[in-house]
């Protein structure tokens, strides 16, 4: 948790798991140990659902729009962002592939805000809860037409959740958002290949939950 600041803001991008359960117990640790609320960003689907409004407003989740997003960061907050969303929810796999397309709101935000991204990763995430992988292209042309999150989820398995907080990548004005996208990719892909063995096993992490496997070796 040394890497969250105690009393400035930052943007915390985060891999997106099936279900982001990672989130929810970062969020709630950061209350306790940092004595500050992680504001998040959801999909604009949910806020189509009833009730939802208000839920977010006590949550602090909002809309991800490049302005909202700023506006927050720059009342001194700390904003979490995934940029793959759903669709990294539903399509990425055990390899833990990071699926951003060209998205660059976030880069956008940071840059226009001023302030340092933060990588995330919590290692077995995707053993934690997985979408189906039988029927892929079939799902990928749905949700291409719905842009709902409808691939089947199963899992609810008790391993061994752990999130890794990358160092600080601090705010330079000289960065391009597609430089600043890229640099925070590799950021957390970094923390992907150091921490997590590839590709995930739901039994191995479940073991990691009584006994401490080996560091993996750097190549």
């Amino acid at each position: 948790m040394e890497n969250i600041p105690h009393d400035t803001p930052a943007l915390i991008v985060y891999y997106h798991g099936a279900i982001p359960i990672d989130v929810y117990y970062f969020i709630a640790k950061t209350i306790l140990f940092k004595d500050r609320v992680i504001h998040t960003v959801a999909d604009r689907f949910l806020f189509k659902m009833p009730g939802f409004s208000i839920i977010s407003e006590v949550m602090n989740v909002i809309p991800g729009t490049v302005q909202i997003c700023s506006n927050i960061l720059k009342e001194n907050n700390l904003l979490g962002i995934s940029p793959g969303g759903v669709y990294e929810a539903q399509f990425s796999n055990s390899y833990y592939t990071l699926l951003w397309k060209k998205r660059l709101g976030f880069a956008k935000v940071a840059l226009d805000a001023k302030v340092p991204v933060i990588p995330v990763f919590t290692e077995n995430v995707r053993e934690a809860f997985r979408s189906v992988s039988f029927g892929k292209s079939i799902w990928l042309k749905l949700y291409t037409i719905t842009k709902l999150p409808i691939v089947p989820i199963y899992g609810g398995f008790p391993v061994k959740l752990r999130t890794h907080v990358g160092k600080p990548i601090p705010y330079n004005e000289n960065l391009t958002p597609e430089q600043l996208q890229s640099k925070v990719a590799r950021a957390i892909e970094e923390l992907i290949q150091e921490h997590q063995r590839i590709p995930g096993s739901i039994m191995r992490a479940l073991v990691q939950r009584v006994y401490e496997l080996p560091k993996k070796k750097s190549k």
